[in-house]
């Protein structure tokens, strides 16, 4: 059965609970937002300080948050437990809330897959009657929290619209990670033939999906090298990504990523029309409309085309400004320390000489790799 807006709240079935007491029952006259997390993800992490405030904020009107973690990659139950109460204690010592973990599937099944939600963080909101009142994103709750608290958001078009958005956005992820499962295991199997089939098959079910796309111009050019179709692919998702203003930044990385990541092998691509590509995106990437959604990871790819084709001086800009960014504060630690150590090397590589940041240090490699940021400190 769906699990969607106005469907009563499923069981609390957590298999042990680290902070707070236990809670077993949700209570009648209480407002509850039951999260979904996980210490290795970065968003989860970035919303935790904000579940924190409203914790706060609303407890004398009878809310009540609590942390559900059941997607932790440990090797036992034991061992997840003492992961995510290591990380508890390092990055939230003022926690105001439960924490419970659960590994044995009970609280994904009766929650996470019962609402076609397939990734973390997610967040319920259980009404003061036990009926859900709101499912998403952590940092949507802002927004209708005040509607929930005095009774006026179920009953409205507008949730109603965002919960048959959401469910239909849920069927939509649920396809495509059924056809992702059709493709893994020729993957895996480094069947290059077979994989390309089945990615073909995916795109031709969900056209739009740039994921597949990259799949296909992956396995066309670095597994089974035919630069002929895999540059026609990437022409056309250049056309495509810039047609979809929406979506232009991811789909012009997908892009890039083909072309300049250092992961990939490009020695045997066609040079002339490799540069004339990534020519076109990166002058598309970096134009006033789409620079402002730029992620660290888009930055390292333009930086690592100006690179190749020679202007060193373009390259380090570029490194020095996404640093600069991924030095604001608003930024999570999560995504600094998942950024910062490639972002340094790579200015590193390109200077040619040894780069500190931040009490880290990094030397010249023949081969830049890519991604954060941060301000520059030559060492002697």
């Amino acid at each position: 059965m769906l699990l969607r807006m106005e469907s009563p709240a499923p069981s609390l079935k957590v298999e042990s609970w680290l902070r707070g007491e236990p809670l077993t029952n949700f209570e009648p006259g209480k407002l509850y937002i039951v999260e979904f997390l996980a210490t290795w993800c970065g968003p989860c992490e970035e919303a935790i300080p904000h579940l924190i405030e409203l914790q706060a904020k609303y407890k004398d009107e009878g809310l009540e948050v609590v942390g559900i973690a059941d997607r932790e990659e440990a090797p036992t139950a034991d061992e997840a437990r003492a992961k995510l109460d290591a990380w508890l204690t390092e990055k939230f010592s003022n926690l105001n809330y439960r924490i419970g973990s659960d590994s044995t599937g009970a609280m994904n099944k009766l929650w996470m897959y019962a609402s076609s939600s397939l990734g973390v963080p997610r967040s319920f909101v259980v009404d003061r009657d036990g009926h859900i009142a709101f499912i998403g994103h952590p940092t949507d709750i802002d927004a209708v929290l005040p509607k929930i608290i005095n009774g006026t958001w179920r009953s409205s078009d507008q949730a109603k619209a965002a919960d048959a958005k959401r469910i239909a956005e849920g069927q939509q992820l649920a396809r495509e990670h059924s056809i992702l499962e059709t493709i893994q295991p020729a993957m895996e199997a480094k069947d290059w033939l077979a994989a390309l089939s089945a990615v073909e098959e995916g795109i031709t079910a969900m056209p739009d999906k740039f994921e597949f796309r990259e799949i296909q111009a992956y396995l066309l050019l670095h597994k089974l090298r035919d630069t002929a179709t895999g540059f026609q692919v990437l022409r056309q998702l250049v056309r495509d990504a810039i047609e979809k203003q929406s979506e232009a930044v991811w789909g012009l990385n997908v892009v890039m990523r083909q072309l300049f990541d250092p992961e990939n092998d490009g020695a045997y691509l066609p040079r002339a029309e490799r540069f004339a590509i990534g020519r076109d995106v990166s002058e598309n990437i970096l134009n006033p409309g789409q620079a402002h959604g730029l992620d660290f990871y888009s930055y390292e790819l333009v930086a690592q085309y100006y690179y190749e084709s020679g202007d060193k001086q373009r390259a380090i800009e570029l490194i020095e400004r996404a640093m600069t960014r991924l030095d604001d504060p608003k930024v999570s630690n999560a995504t600094k320390e998942r950024y910062m150590p490639q972002l340094l090397q790579t200015l590193s590589t390109y200077r040619g000489e040894k780069v500190c940041c931040s009490g880290s240090c990094s030397s010249s490699q023949e081969k830049p790799p890519g991604a954060p940021k941060c301000s520059r400190e030559e060492v002697t």
